[in-house]
């Protein structure tokens, strides 16, 4: 079974180290981050199995940054708050936690809710690893893998990357695509020309003939997995000798 990781994102020191120790001692891998800032960094470089948010950060908005890991679609979201209307709750649901607790909480009660989204998570069993033949994107590490090459690429192209996948060959509007790949940003949708210029230069074969991250014109840009497929069946097929000695595919 996969470790389970588990992010607490939480202000208030003394509450993060016990909540931290809790976890830890349950069996979880652990991460704190004391804030907005430093947990976006930390989420860039890797997606927990469970983000616990506190609404109320010393430099920025909770809430917000729920918002922004649920676009990602990898992490389940536990919000910790003060603020206990059924307003505020709501309000929290909605931007994409999937539980609410308010303060002050039994260590028990947290741990309980704490097991119930972790069953959750081992019940829909989302994939960690794209696996398109020639190209792997692993959701993890952030990393991905083209012919049998890591390709280093931004947090945006990977974003980028991952939302273009998840459309399965559905074409998707430059609004569309800024919003889904970077919803806090507040940017050009032509500037998705630009990260998919640089995309297709790490990962098309031709980057001026893309057959990859094709263009769909007056709509936008569309993943094309099937080429993929295509070149893995020529690379999974047979190499014989002809009675020349020339090797050819069978």
């Amino acid at each position: 079974m996969n470790p389970v990781y588990i992010s607490v994102v939480e202000g208030n020191p003394h509450l993060r180290s016990l909540l931290s120790w809790h976890l830890q001692q349950s069996g979880y891998l652990v991460q704190q981050c004391s804030g907005f800032h430093q947990a976006r960094q930390a989420f860039n470089n890797q997606l927990p199995t469970l983000a616990v948010i506190d609404s109320d950060l010393t430099d920025g908005d909770g809430i917000e940054l729920c918002r922004w890991l649920y676009q990602q679609h990898q992490s389940m979201i536990f919000i910790l708050s003060a603020k206990d209307t059924e307003k505020d709750i709501v309000h929290g649901l909605k931007a994409g936690a999937d539980d609410y607790l308010t303060k002050p909480f039994g260590m028990q009660e947290f741990l309980a809710r704490i097991e119930c989204l972790i069953r959750r998570v081992r019940t829909v069993a989302a994939p960690l690893l794209l696996d398109y033949g020639v190209l792997k994107i692993d959701l993890v590490q952030r990393r991905v893998e083209y012919q049998g090459n890591f390709v280093d690429l931004t947090p945006q192209e990977f974003s980028l990357l991952y939302v273009l996948t998840q459309a399965e060959g559905s074409a998707l509007s430059r609004t569309e695509l800024l919003r889904r790949a970077w919803p806090e940003a507040i940017d050009n949708p032509r500037t998705i020309d630009t990260h998919v210029l640089s995309l297709r230069k790490k990962i098309e074969t031709d980057p001026r003939q893309p057959s990859l991250i094709q263009t769909v014109r007056n709509v936008g840009y569309r993943f094309n997995s099937s080429i993929l497929e295509e070149k893995k069946v020529v690379a999974e097929k047979p190499v014989t000798l002809s009675p020349a000695g020339v090797s050819v595919l069978t």
